[in-house]
């Protein structure tokens, strides 16, 4: 079961509500996706605490729903 576009946004929106989010689905398969997420929360952690925070917002739905997820992840400054 492929997760969208549009649920893989509201999980990431309903953790970083400040957040400028960008979803691309790379092969059109609702499987592989890569998110740009810029947020507030990000100032001052390090790009694996980001990930490990995004990877916390999608709930266990990683490796399960949703196959592959490209982060580019900072603070809105970057």
């Amino acid at each position: 079961m492929a997760m969208s576009a549009q649920d893989l946004e509201g999980l990431l929106r309903d953790a970083f509500a400040d957040a400028d989010i960008k979803i691309d689905d790379l092969a059109g398969d609702g499987d592989h996706y890569r998110a740009v997420i810029r947020s507030d929360t990000f100032v001052g952690k390090s790009r694996v605490a980001q990930h490990q925070m995004v990877y916390a917002a999608l709930k266990g739905r990683m490796g399960g729903e949703l196959h592959a997820l490209a982060l580019e992840t900072g603070p809105k400054s970057a």
